[in-house]
């Protein structure tokens, strides 16, 4: 059986690319931090489906934890197939008032924290010859954005990052890539001002936000054998927002 490890696997866009991956076959590791009741609840939906699924639980900017976590699957499943670093946060404002603590933490969980994993994975699945990492970046990590230029860093980064995995890991037969959702609805993007949402909208040629199941699709490709001989690459999914 084929497994699949997604970080921040209960959010909006982790819980539909688990249920994506869970229509492939794969058994599906949910990560969480903090309160385990969403993963404790998808973990229930997916096991009535008849989908074999657990949860794990780290803070992914910690190395001792992510190491822990590794190797309490490797002892449960003994391989990992696939890695989805969907892991993130945002703590918004402008780089005048924004507090060092805020640029920290965004660019430990969202880049330090793929990192960890990531590093984790490689070490598995360069000895098993195979495995996909599939990194959740940002189109803000590509056009940037006012107001997240933390995010906007730490999703930049995970680009460059991507690339040079890719580059170390295809010998080996592992492929790494990378996504960057657009205005995607999410508990994330609800809470922006209705003002800043239509802004957002006005730039979408295709004139609606992007759901969960639209990058989760794409993840799905990514991670499927159709994407064997796809590596080191970035998918846009974002409505055409930055055309």
């Amino acid at each position: 059986m084929r497994v699949a490890l997604v970080t921040g696997g209960s959010g909006g866009i982790g819980s539909a690319v688990c249920r994506e991956l869970a229509e492939q076959g794969f058994a599906l590791l949910i990560h969480y931090i903090g309160d385990p009741s969403p993963a404790d609840q998808l973990v229930t939906e997916l096991r009535a489906a008849g989908t074999v699924a657990d949860t794990y639980m780290a803070d992914v900017s910690q190395e001792a934890q992510v190491e822990a976590m590794f190797a309490e699957i490797m002892s449960d499943k003994g391989r990992i197939d696939v890695v989805v670093n969907n892991a993130g946060i945002t703590r918004d404002g402008l780089v005048l008032r924004m507090k060092l603590e805020d640029w920290q933490k965004v660019l430990d969980v969202n880049l330090t924290g793929a990192f960890l994993v990531s590093r984790s994975a490689a070490k598995v699945m360069l000895k098993q010859r195979s495995g996909k990492i599939i990194n959740v970046s940002s189109v803000v990590g590509i056009g940037g954005n006012a107001g997240q230029a933390n995010y906007a860093a730490s999703k930049a980064g995970l680009i460059g990052f991507t690339k040079s995995l890719a580059k170390e890991l295809a010998a080996r037969g592992v492929t790494c890539n990378a996504v960057a959702p657009g205005f995607i609805e999410t508990a994330m993007t609800a809470v922006l001002p209705e003002e800043v949402r239509q802004t957002f909208l006005s730039r979408i040629p295709l004139g609606r936000p992007g759901l969960p199941e639209d990058v989760a699709k794409a993840i799905g490709f990514l991670a499927s054998p159709k994407a064997d001989y796809i590596t080191g690459q970035v998918l846009r999914i974002d409505g055409g927002m930055s055309i």
